[in-house]
């Protein structure tokens, strides 16, 4: 049975975490961005929070909850932002368990309201999420956002 926890419950899992991130996402940033990132979301409440799934003890996802995931959307938050899952793990619904997670601990935290932003579209819709417009990710990349309200 996979469970979904906080990384800084696991912190040895955070050199594989930042991979999947920065091969997953933008390997033009660099490794170095996406290591701080996940650094600096090592933490049991506040944001940022990176959670991820564990399956017998094995990483097989992530996914983060951040105060913004979209430089150009700074007026948006908070973010369901770098959901991954383990190739071996998907069609699975995991991706779907992973979201629920972070939805779920949003609303105990408070939130009315979580974005997230994607490059495609389809999945995000099935998930239940509604598509609010275009945005544009740096420095001039066309993303779909996203809202789903919590309350």
């Amino acid at each position: 049975m996979v469970e979904i926890v906080p990384l800084a419950s696991h912190p040895h899992h955070q050199a594989q975490v930042t991979d999947w991130l920065w091969q997953a996402f933008d390997r033009h940033n660099g490794r170095e961005f996406f290591a701080s990132i996940v650094q600096s979301s090592i933490r049991h409440e506040g944001l940022p929070l990176t959670f991820i799934a564990l399956d017998e003890g094995q990483l097989v996802g992530t996914v983060g909850l951040w105060l913004c995931d979209l430089q150009s959307r700074q007026d948006l938050s908070p973010w369901l932002a770098a959901l991954y899952v383990d190739e071996n793990y998907r069609d699975k619904g995991l991706g779907k368990t992973l979201q629920q997670h972070v939805l779920t601990y949003s609303r105990h935290a408070g939130f009315s309201s979580l974005y997230l932003y994607a490059t495609f579209s389809g999945y995000y819709e099935k998930m239940g999420w509604h598509y609010i417009g275009d945005g544009l990710e740096y420095p001039a990349k066309p993303v779909r956002l996203y809202h789903q309200a919590l309350v």
